[in-house]
């Protein structure tokens, strides 16, 4: 990978380029956000109805290849391979790019309905990746990416969330859980049988809090802070799914060396350019890794 000095300043036409298709990007994250199948796992008890629901880490926004524009939907996704893992007699998978908690009980667009309208008593297991939309993810995104090509050597996403003394970030987290606990309840009331497993989300950056300046424009001091906030809101979610019957599924720890600054095939989340899935999205690989966690959980 090449590095570049942290203290080199982009070329003004550079940050056009670079401001451009951050635009691009908040647009495809706002709706958003041959990879083979883990085999059935023969001493699991028998699914007989799996509901899927959830945001564009569930839904792999960009993944080829996307079956529903509307909620940037892939054939690839984890639901889709946890699916054709343990066949179960009937699959509902409503994940939908962009959804926060609020899309669970009420409709996100015209034509998509709450999600938890696919539950029923006969439901047996429900995945679950919700709440990063809740705090912001776009926006974090957006605004770490734009003020990082400022200043690369210092922190300005940081200080733009902290400058009160307060972190924001961290308030949001914690205004978000319980959410999280109505959202794992509201499953419950409609799926009473149903094993419920909330996933959290896997690593964005490197775990060792360092940037990639040569690949995305995160400064050297907002990466290990994005790196703490990104485990705050997992934390959160395993303790709400703790608290409140449901079990958490870890999809981070494998994910630690596979962050978007990783080289195409090691990676598990895409960078700002790519094809391969939305920005600071999982890839096809990374959809895989995590279909895996689920059923390792559920092993």
């Amino acid at each position: 990978m090449r590095s570049v000095t942290s203290s080199r300043r982009p070329r003004p036409r550079t940050r056009t380029r670079a401001l451009l298709a951050l635009t691009a990007t908040a647009a495809a994250l706002a709706t958003t956000v041959g990879a083979g199948a883990s085999p059935a796992l023969a001493d699991e008890a028998a699914v007989n109805r799996y509901v899927a629901l959830g945001d564009s880490y569930a839904s792999a926004a960009g993944v080829p290849d996307q079956t529903d524009s509307t909620c940037a939907r892939s054939s690839r996704n984890y639901p889709a391979l946890v699916n054709a893992a343990l066949a179960p007699a009937a699959h509902k998978d409503v994940t939908c790019g962009g959804a926060t908690t609020v899309h669970l009980t009420s409709s996100q667009h015209a034509s998509v309905p709450p999600q938890l309208d696919a539950l029923s008593a006969d439901t047996d297991l429900v995945t679950l990746t919700v709440g990063g939309n809740d705090i912001g993810f776009a926006n974090i995104i957006v605004r770490c990416v734009s003020l990082g090509l400022f200043n690369m050597s210092g922190s300005p996403c940081k200080t733009s969330y902290t400058w009160t003394g307060t972190d924001r970030l961290a308030q949001t987290i914690n205004a978000t859980a319980p959410k999280i606990a109505a959202a794992i309840e509201g499953i419950r009331q409609r799926a009473p049988q149903a094993r419920i497993l909330v996933t959290g989300y896997p690593a964005i950056l490197p775990d060792d809090g360092t940037n990639c300046p040569s690949v995305v424009s995160i400064a050297k001091g907002d990466a290990p802070w994005l790196r703490d906030t990104h485990k705050r809101l997992n934390s959160m979610i395993a303790t709400q799914a703790a608290a409140h019957g449901a079990v958490y599924v870890d999809t981070y720890t494998t994910s630690i060396g596979h962050d978007a600054c990783k080289p195409a095939g090691t990676r598990w989340v895409e960078p700002l350019s790519t094809n391969a899935a939305a920005p600071f999205h999982p890839n096809a690989a990374g959809e895989r890794a995590m279909a895996d966690a689920v059923l390792a959980t559920l092993d």
